[in-house]
Order: structure tokens, then C-alpha cells, then sequence
């Protein structure tokens, strides 16, 4: 859990501000809650029809200076604490390399395992055309015991989640599950399990008038997982198209 001196540390480094979020949000269903420290946004029970919550900030500091200095290898590179110690940064880049250590340092004393990924793109799912599969499409994270997954975009373009009520199962689809069904080809007793397998019960379509919700630069998000036991419904959620030549800064476990 986090110290009093790493949430006193915290509270002061960073100014918390809502204007990002006066807009309506009514269309979400209550389902976003907002706090304004750490230990709020991993105390705060999910329950009901809550299943995403925001601890809303405006970071200080260059993001973009840290993307461009991590040596990149592939589409997507994991850095480590070490190599954040080691680059030369400018005040404004030490500024944020300060902010991404204290973030993990809080979510490590936590409990959280997190990654710091510098993302060029995701790779994409081509294997079925008519049902990617990849973390483009509105999806849900499914863990075999209670968790919860945590994420900040701290520079680049920011993921999306969709109300619960604007998107519907891909598998309960009707044409969908047709076609499905003709590339398992095996018995009908198999069949769901087939799904689970293939990860196909996990995506979701959004509704033709649906609203998705940016989750904005800086602030830290907890979303609901699909375990057992689970008391609230999962959080549709997807990773955003990249602008062409701009990677993103991406925290996640």
C-alpha cells in the first residue's frame, strides 16, 4: 500500500484538476468514479454499475523527452527502472522521470507488477478477419483471481472505454456467432468453450450511436477484470490507433 509520505509526496508534486472532466459524462452510467489521491483510487470498492475509477491529474514535466530518449527495439519496448535512471534528461524530463518512479513505486508497494512501455503500434490480429482479436477492438481483461487492471497514458494518444450498455458480446451476435460456429466445427457442447479459448467472448462491437470515453494523459485508471467472483461487470476498453510517427507512453499491470 502506499506510504503517508509517498501520497503526502504525491498530492504535492502534482496539481489535481477536474476541468479535463466537466463534460457530460451522464451517457457512462455512472459507471466512472473519481478520486484525487492513490490510496483513494485502491480503496474505493467497485460496486454496483462502478467498475472503472480515475484518480484525475495534470503531470508536470516532458513525456515526450523520455520517448525520445529510450532506445527502441521493435514495436514495443519495456523500460526499466534502471534505464530511467540512466538518461539525460533535461529539468523538464527529470520532472517526469520522477513522476513514472514514484508511479511505480506506488503500484510495486501495492502489490501490481507494472510495465512502462514505450509503443510504436500493437501488433494485429489477421488470423480471422471477420473477428480481430488484438487489443484494438473494444475488449475485456479476464484474470483467474480478483484483480484489477491499472493504466496511464502519459504521453502520445490515450486508450478508450466504452459504457457497458453501448456495446454488445461479438459472440452473441447473431451473423457473427454463424460464422463462428462454421469455423469451430466441432459439437455443440464444445462450442463455448471453443470461444473462451480463441478469446473470442472477450470483444465486444460498440453500438452505431455509441459514446467511448478517452481516459486522457496523466491520470492513473483502475478498471474492472472478468474473475471469479467479480461483483461488477467488466470494463470494455480498447487500445487507441497510433498517429503515424508519434509513439505513446503507456504504464500498465
Amino acid at each position: 500500500m502506499a506510504t503517508a509520505f509517498a501520497a503526502g509526496y504525491l498530492f504535492g508534486r502534482f496539481t489535481v484538476s477536474m476541468l479535463n472532466f466537466m463534460i457530460d459524462l451522464s451517457h457512462a452510467e455512472n459507471q466512472i468514479h473519481y478520486v484525487t489521491n492513490f490510496q483513494d483510487l485502491i480503496a474505493t470498492p467497485l460496486s454496483g454499475v462502478m467498475n472503472a475509477i480515475c484518480w484525475s491529474r495534470n503531470l508536470a514535466g516532458d513525456f515526450s523527452e523520455i520517448v525520445n530518449k529510450v532506445a527502441l527495439s521493435g514495436n514495443i519496448t519495456a523500460v526499466e527502472p534502471e534505464e530511467l535512471g540512466e538518461l539525460q534528461l533535461s529539468e523538464q524530463g527529470q520532472l517526469a522521470r520522477e513522476i513514472l518512479l514514484q508511479d511505480w513505486k506506488l503500484l510495486e508497494d501495492f502489490g501490481a507488477s507494472p510495465v512502462l512501455n514505450v509503443i510504436r503500434y500493437y501488433d494485429q490480429d489477421d488470423t480471422y478477419p471477420f473477428f480481430p482479436t488484438d487489443v484494438y477492438s473494444f475488449h475485456v481483461d479476464r484474470a483467474p483471481i480478483p484483480v484489477d487492471t491499472f493504466l496511464c497514458t502519459y504521453y502520445g494518444e490515450s486508450s478508450e472505454i466504452l459504457p457497458n450498455a453501448q456495446g454488445k458480446k461479438k459472440v452473441l451476435i447473431p451473423e457473427i456467432r454463424e460464422e463462428l460456429k462454421k469455423l469451430y466445427q466441432g459439437p455443440e457442447e464444445g462450442f463455448e468453450t471453443f470461444l473462451s479459448e480463441h478469446c473470442f467472448d472477450l470483444h465486444y462491437q460498440a453500438e452505431p450511436d455509441a459514446r467511448p470515453i478517452s481516459l486522457g494523459l496523466g491520470n492513473l485508471w483502475r478498471l474492472a477484470v472478468d474473475h471469479p467472483g467479480s461483483q461488477v461487470p467488466p470494463c470494455l476498453h480498447r487500445a487507441p490507433r497510433e498517429k503515424s510517427g508519434q509513439s505513446r507512453l503507456l504504464m500498465i499491470c
